[in-house]
């Protein structure tokens, strides 16, 4: 059998997400149509023999459990398990805090996955690779711009062996084009070496005790818990692949990691049409007496769009909205029980849970050109040009234009901004 874990975080993380992850954790956000971590549940539910998949995170244990339960009737082949850390233990820390129960059934192989990435997951490729050249693990990178490289954690890769022969996390120079996706498979006997790595850290960290208390320097606040969290990158990526115990398989498909707010928007684009190429019925049909549907368009059944509406391409529609005459929304993603009156156009842009939109009112963002475009909303203290985010219950009066901006929730707005944090 196999098994598989991802990483969702806690309450304390994706403050980039906000002010969409003030009412919803970021893993239980709509992309597509779906949570974001329901695509990844839908990929490992098609790899074979693959029995299990347990969410490890530090969030409050009833925050998952609806959508687990949905899970379980939706895939009834897989058992679904959600574990708790009791505190911060660093990305590999919780996974090896849990081995014994990760481990019972004693599947052969585990995959890892993080929650915030938005792929193609071509998991059974991946897990054929490993297989195949039978490493401790293998982790699945993808081609970016040598110009952002730097932005995530570089493999050296071996293209004819596969083999990782160096990993480094964020280098400040330029180390490889080819960067870790957040998606790994390993053997179990992981939790063996990754136990080798934490009897190495406490030896360091007991003689660095010794020699701080030989001065009078010592002081046991937050050392004495970093001896016991465990990264993923730094501590066991970066050791596997000295050791050459680590694989490379290269993702020909999509990828991109959803880590600001305005990421969702192209997430959404890409999961739509994914959708769109395999025939998928999540998506709306065009159908005589409108609306004018273009490219890829997720509706919800219970939404109500005017035949004279012009939605797409890239939309997703959720429950209970109601699109007035005349309205135009393209590359966005308008969350439940949301009203857009008349010939208002929404473009490039997410509107908030119980937003208002007034008549002929206009919320647009800038269409990001490049992966980094959406990874900051400021700099310097200025809103940079991005998309368009309403927070919970945003009132847009009548011939308003929101233009460039984020709104925190339960805002009324009378009069035009562009380019604003409104607080």
């Amino acid at each position: 059998m196999n098994k598989a874990v991802i990483l969702v975080g806690g309450p304390s993380r994706a403050t980039r997400f906000r002010p969409l992850s003030m009412h919803q954790p970021q893993p239980l956000f709509p992309v597509g149509g779906q949570p974001i971590i329901w695509h990844q549940i839908k990929a490992l539910s098609e790899v074979e023999d693959l029995r299990e998949i347990i969410l490890l995170g530090f969030f409050e244990d009833h925050v998952f459990q609806p959508f687990l339960s949905k899970c379980q009737d939706e895939f009834p082949k897989i058992a679904f398990k959600y574990l708790r850390e009791y505190s911060q233990l660093g990305t590999a820390g919780g996974f090896f805090h849990f081995r014994d129960q990760i481990l019972r059934g004693n599947p052969k192989n585990i995959f890892m996955l993080y929650t915030d990435i938005c792929c193609s997951f071509p998991l059974g490729d991946l897990l054929a690779q490993h297989e195949r050249h039978g490493r401790l693990g293998t982790i699945m990178v993808t081609k970016v711009e040598r110009s952002s490289a730097h932005l995530y954690g570089c493999v050296v890769v071996d293209h004819e062996t596969k083999l990782a022969e160096h990993y480094v996390e964020k280098p400040e120079t330029y180390v490889s084009d080819m960067a870790s996706t957040g998606v790994f498979v390993f053997d179990q006997e992981i939790f063996q070496f990754m136990a080798r790595v934490m009897e190495k850290r406490a030896v360091e960290f007991e003689h660095e005790r010794a020699q701080e208390n030989a001065y009078g320097r010592y002081d046991d606040g937050d050392d004495a818990q970093n001896v016991n969290r465990l990264r993923l990158e730094q501590d066991i990526l970066r050791a596997m692949a000295a050791d050459k115990k680590l694989s490379a398989f290269l993702c020909t498909g999509f990828w991109r990691q959803i880590k600001s707010a305005a990421s969702a928007v192209p997430a959404n684009a890409l999961y739509l049409q994914k959708a769109s190429t395999s025939n998928s019925a999540l998506l709306a049909a065009p159908r005589s007496g409108g609306p004018e549907l273009t490219g890829a368009v997720y509706i919800h059944p219970s939404a109500q769009i005017h035949p004279t509406a012009r939605i797409g391409p890239n939309v997703s529609i959720h429950a209970r909205v109601v699109v007035g005459p005349g309205v135009r929304i393209n590359d966005s993603i308008i969350l439940d029980n949301v009203h857009i009156k008349d010939n208002a156009a929404v473009l490039h842009a997410i509107v908030g849970w119980d937003c208002r939109i007034g008549r002929w009112g206009r919320v647009e963002g800038t269409k990001p050109t490049a992966a980094d475009d959406i990874d900051e909303v400021t700099h310097s203290g200025i809103k940079v040009n991005s998309i368009c985010i309403l927070g919970m219950d945003v009132h847009v009066k009548d011939e308003v234009f929101i233009r460039n901006s984020i709104v925190l929730p339960h805002k009324e707005l009378a009069a035009n901004k562009h380019n604003e944090v409104i607080m």
